[in-house]
């Protein structure tokens, strides 16, 4: 019975030694990691992710290493400027670990390490500028920073991707110069702005009255030649009615009996004429040949036949 006993003890012994071997021994690594073995006390090689064996009691886990992208807060920390003005700055380092052997060997705490660096390094380049341009030059900064922890940090085994300012905190006095500036400077833009659309405005008003007065103008002149024109061929129109009007009294007058038509019309003409003269007066001065009509007619007819033989001879 002892001996059974002594058996399954010595079984169970075995048993919890395997598998102390196996915990020992058997190692997994994860997607995006990397393990730093060391065999008794000294650096010996890198895993990378998978299944691996190791010695047991000899080999084992020193530090184990993310090969992901890493974002660190850097705390706020007083910058001075070119000027002498103090602010608080804060800001955000993206970091990724490309050699696990040099993080684990090279520095204490990278992590450490690199934020302190990127602080002093942030209160250099802001020692360079004055306050005015702390803002306008953030990504000069933030590019400044990360050259400098680039270089510093090859010897850590780590790659710095990338920071950035966060927060830039001036003191308060400098906070209400600053507004009382952007206040001014505001006001400034607004009376320019002002200006400018008031000696616009007198420039279209201008512009206008120029244009209405082109225009009127340009309307009068066309009034006038039309004016003239209608003023002209109203003229020949009349002298044409008039020529016509002569040509047919000498074409009546050269027919047969147009010299007697025209004795009677002027006859009749001479006699209502002077019978109106007779109402529309009181006085009026006779001729001394008032009977003698036939004499009238024969003078007027005289001076009719003397213009058709000019007419003719113009002709």
């Amino acid at each position: 019975m002892i001996t059974i006993n002594s058996f399954l003890i010595g079984v169970l012994v075995l048993a919890v030694f395997v598998i102390v071997i196996l915990v020992k021994s058997a190692v997994v690594v994860d997607q995006q990691y990397e393990y730093v073995i060391e065999r008794l006390g000294k650096y010996r090689t890198t895993l990378g992710a998978g299944f691996h064996i190791l010695i047991p009691f000899f080999d084992r886990v020193a530090y184990r290493r993310s090969l992901k992208e890493e974002a660190i807060d850097i705390p706020a920390q007083a910058c001075i400027t070119a000027d002498n003005v103090s602010m608080q700055i804060d800001g955000c380092l993206y970091l990724q670990v490309v050699n696990s052997r040099l993080s684990a060997y090279g520095v204490e705490n990278y992590h450490y390490a690199v934020a302190q660096l990127a602080q002093t390094s942030l209160r250099s380049a802001i020692g360079k500028i004055t306050l005015d341009h702390t803002f306008e030059a953030r990504e000069i900064l933030n590019r400044q920073v990360v050259e400098a922890l680039d270089e510093a940090s090859q010897n850590w085994g780590v790659k710095v991707l990338r920071y950035e300012i966060k927060d830039i905190q001036p003191p308060h006095s400098v906070l209400e110069a600053m507004e009382k500036q952007m206040k001014a400077e505001r006001e400034k833009r607004a009376e320019i702005a002002k200006s400018e659309g008031e000696r616009q405005a007198m420039i279209n008003r201008a512009e206008g009255e120029r244009a209405e007065a082109i225009a009127r103008s340009e309307g009068e002149k066309m009034r006038r030649i039309n004016e003239a024109e209608g003023q002209a061929q109203e003229i020949l129109k009349v002298a044409e009615a008039t020529a016509e009007g002569i040509r047919r009294v000498a074409e009546s007058l050269s027919a047969q009996g147009g010299q007697d038509a025209a004795n009677l019309e002027v006859a009749k003409k001479y006699l209502d004429q002077f019978g109106k003269l007779a109402k529309e007066n009181n006085t009026m001065i006779l001729p001394a040949n008032l009977t003698d009509v036939s004499s009238m007619v024969a003078t007027v007819m005289t001076t009719l036949e003397h213009a058709k033989k000019v007419e003719r001879t113009a002709g």
